[in-house]
């Protein structure tokens, strides 16, 4: 029996939608040799990160083998997939591989950074493939909501892997290279090992839509439109954002991109050639002399990010264009769960313009980029993996793709984050677990999530705020009473004083009590204060907030 062996390990985007980030092995065991696929981003919301920029894999467990890891290769240019390449560079240093338009997307993060953008290498789609160690990794096309989606094709000396990727099953996508099943068929005709599988929409029982469906509809809607239209979508799917500047033109509107993504992904797309004939755009500041009934947006801010374009219009202006009573807004995008609230948000507020809005309720103007079950089977029939191993999906997602699986007579593999499996020999097993998590960039920092940053943010949201400070003079007396500030507390509590009054009057009790011993340790200082405060507090206004104690020493 070989010593060597063949292992899988998902470090973000298995149990969760997004931050995906897996990685392969081959080699004895712990000396293997590693690739990454994908090195992704998920984006925080104000109750579970307040405060954070984007939440990364934790890759601790790469850094400790950085100098075993053979390449990064990207399947697509979204951000839960191409997002933290630049945020991880410096810590995993290993030269990166994508197809031209998501290798454009990189360059551009990396250049962002201060990192060198020549790390970033543009291969070809399959048949070329690209040698890393033990392994050759070719790039296979697969339809998805971006151009140049593809597909993961491994191959080691235990067999053929196929990474999926996102994807969907579509014969006309628009923009980006429909799904050939004659390729898919050709590549997979001597068995494949294991099939990774985008598992997102498996509970989604009816078959999949093309690209192509929507833009009629679109098409009539913005025609039947009296005032401006302003339509949002992913910027990333340029296929749809094509296919609303189209709908614009023909309406004989005037097209304004708005918003950064929306630019930098048009701009990407022309530049490496994946989308052509582009309608022409005019900037915002012309927008201002054109009659409304002959303008169409198109915005960033589909998901309600209270930094987009979209919120902003919500809000009043953007660039010097606001919405008015008669206007059109589009949802032309799915809400992805969790995000509801802003999107809701954005609604009433331009419901109270007299904006009327039209969302994917009625699902004429939207289609997913991922496989609806239908289309996984398909994939299942086409690939016909010894192994099937679900990925990008909550762990409810996961299992149920394993049954899905299992009801077709595969054998379904159920690895969250964390959960090495070697897929040595013909029984894949558990091989160990890996300690994973999340990090997240808060402002221009890396901090990890167990460093108790966004925890202890939380609980000052939950909870409010007091500072205490006293001064105590050379003899370790207490000169002058203790005095709190206070952030995130209702003035005034359940006795109808001041709770700042209270405070500070409980609190100069305590220290009046307080014995020579205990004024001359801060420790003790600092327990018995916050114990004053919190205790006083709860009994005022039924809350124990955080609490800072300042002790200030004469020397």
């Amino acid at each position: 029996m070989s010593s060597e062996r063949l292992i899988y390990l998902p470090l973000g985007g298995a149990g969760e939608i997004g931050m995906n980030t897996y990685v392969y092995g081959y080699g004895r065991p712990g000396k293997e040799r590693l690739i990454v696929v994908d090195l992704g981003v998920a984006f925080p919301d104000m109750d579970s990160s307040p405060g954070v920029d984007l939440i990364l894999p934790d890759i601790t467990w790469l850094k400790e083998r950085r100098d075993r890891i053979e390449a990064i290769f990207i399947t697509h240019a979204h951000e839960d997939h191409v997002g933290a390449v630049a945020h991880t560079y410096q810590d995993l240093e290993a030269p990166i591989f994508a197809r031209t338009f998501t290798a454009n997307i990189a360059r551009r993060k990396m250049g962002e950074h201060g990192h060198p953008e020549d790390a970033v290498q543009t291969v070809g789609p399959w048949p070329h493939q690209q040698g890393a160690g033990p392994f050759q990794v070719g790039f296979l096309p697969i339809s998805h909501s971006i151009p140049e989606s593809s597909a993961m094709v491994i191959d080691t000396p235990q067999g053929r892997v196929i990474h999926s990727g996102d994807f969907k099953i579509d014969l006309t996508p628009g923009v980006g290279e429909p799904f050939d099943p004659a390729l898919w068929e050709d590549v997979c005709k001597d068995g494949v090992k294991a099939l990774v599988c985008d598992s997102t929409n498996v509970f989604s029982t009816h078959p999949g839509r093309s690209e192509a469906s929507v833009g009629p509809e679109i098409e009539k809607l913005v025609s039947s439109a009296s005032g401006m239209v302003v339509a949002t979508t992913f910027a990333s799917n340029v296929a749809r954002v094509k296919t609303l500047a189209e709908a614009g033109e023909r309406a004989g509107r005037s097209i304004v991109l708005l918003g950064r993504a929306m630019k930098r992904m048009v701009e990407a797309s022309a530049e490496t050639g994946v989308m052509t004939d582009f309608p022409g755009t005019i900037p915002p500041e012309e927008a201002r002399n054109i009659p409304r009934e002959n303008l169409m947006l198109l915005v960033t801010g589909s998901q309600g990010e209270r930094r987009a374009a979209s919120a902003q219009l919500a809000r009043g202006k953007y660039q010097g264009i606001e919405m008015k009573e008669g206007d059109l807004f589009l949802f032309s995008s799915k809400t992805i769960p969790g995000n509801e609230r802003g999107v809701i948000r954005i609604i009433n507020q331009f419901s109270e313009m007299g904006v009327d809005v039209v969302d994917d309720s009625s699902g004429l103007y939207h289609v997913s980029g991922h496989a609806n079950r239908p289309d996984l089977e398909t994939l299942h029939d086409i690939v016909k993996p010894q192994v099937l191993i679900p990925m990008h999906g909550e762990h409810r997602h996961l299992r149920e793709h394993v049954k899905v699986a299992d009801a077709k007579g595969m054998k379904g593999v159920l690895a969250v984050n964390g959960m090495m499996i070697d897929l040595s020999g013909n029984k894949p097993k558990v091989a160990e677990w890996v300690e994973t998590g999340r990090t997240y960039l808060d402002g221009s920092v890396q901090v990890g999530a167990l460093d108790g940053v966004v925890r202890d943010r939380i609980r000052m949201a939950l909870n409010g705020h007091v500072t205490v400070t006293v001064i105590v003079d050379e003899e370790d007396e207490p000169l002058g009473d203790p005095w709190v500030d206070m952030m995130g507390l209702p003035e005034i509590g359940t006795s109808n004083a001041p709770l700042m009054d209270v405070l500070e009057e409980d609190l100069s009790q305590w220290l009046g009590r307080a014995n020579a011993k205990t004024l001359r340790d801060d420790d003790a200082m600092h327990n018995g204060l916050k114990k004053v405060v919190r205790q006083s507090a709860q009994n005022e206004i039924g809350k124990k907030p955080e609490v800072t104690v300042v002790v200030s020493r004469l020397s």
